[in-house]
């Protein structure tokens, strides 16, 4: 597995994400990542040749071993980290598609056209659905991941003595597990950060969707204002427009007032 190619290609989405996405990536890379390349090797790589049962019955070592280990710790820790990464990369790709229209539609219309987005990496419109469906996919992942551990190690995390009573072996066979208090302080302290990544997750999640209302109550405050302002542009001009209307009349009435009182004197002089 090429991690620097992984933590290179998630790292792009740090500029489309919050505060609590870039808190959220940190977390993700230097108490997860790092850990898991720096410490799984060490504590986790002699858990099956030094996992040591009471007994030499063929095949007892091997199913007991099956039984309390079905899955190697640093390979569900491995996991957890690709799948709650991945949701990551739909945003990208997101941003990417709609970049590539963006630039298919300027090659279409001209440099001068007006443009699909006012900012391809703003979340608005389908990409602000498409970060809130990672974020969710990623919480849930880690919820699930998090269950397993509880799940397949019953939540014992290691104990000094297993007790195994699996065929072929002929009785009760006492098992060992080898620096069994230093992989669990691993394991709680991975289960711990897990947890902080979910709680950081839930709030991003709270902070998208209240950002969003205040969104749009803002634009509803201001739709509202603008149709108020236009009902009084409205009404305004209508009232300009009946006062020229009516100053139009008044200055005809005028006008053929004066020129019935010109054409009277000189009929009179006529008659005279």
């Amino acid at each position: 597995m090429n991690w620097a190619f992984l933590q290179g290609l998630v790292s792009g989405v740090n500029k489309y994400s919050t505060a609590f996405g870039r808190i959220w990536l940190s977390l993700v890379f230097i108490f997860r990542l790092l850990v898991l390349l720096v410490a799984a090797e060490k504590v986790w790589g002699d858990e099956q040749r030094e996992f040591d049962c009471n007994t030499r019955e063929p095949g007892c070592h091997n199913v007991c071993y099956d039984h309390f280990f079905p899955i190697s710790p640093s390979r569900l820790w491995a996991l957890q980290l690709i799948f709650v990464t991945c949701p990551s990369l739909l945003v990208v790709l997101h941003v990417a598609y709609r970049d590539d229209r963006e630039r298919k539609h300027e090659l279409k219309y001209g440099e001068g056209c007006s443009h699909l987005y006012k900012d391809t990496s703003k979340k608005q419109g389908g990409l602000w659905w498409t970060y809130l469906f990672s974020l969710i996919v990623k919480m849930a992942v880690d919820a699930v991941f998090i269950f397993l551990v509880f799940y397949i190690y019953e939540a014992t995390f290691f104990p000094l003595l297993v007790r195994c009573q699996e065929a072929p072996c002929p009785q009760v066979t006492d098992c060992y597990i080898s620096r069994s208090t230093e992989k669990r302080i691993f394991t709680i302290f991975l289960v711990v950060v897990s947890l902080v990544c979910i709680l950081l997750t839930f709030c991003e999640i709270l902070y998208l969707i209240f950002k969003r209302c205040h969104e749009c109550v803002i634009s509803q405050k201001l739709n509202k204002r603008e149709r108020h302002n236009a009902s009084l542009f409205s009404q305004a001009s209508k009232h300009n427009q009946d006062n020229m209307t009516e100053m139009a009349l008044v200055n005809k009435a005028n006008s053929h007032s004066s020129t019935k009182n010109m054409s009277a004197p000189a009929y009179n002089a006529a008659i005279s």
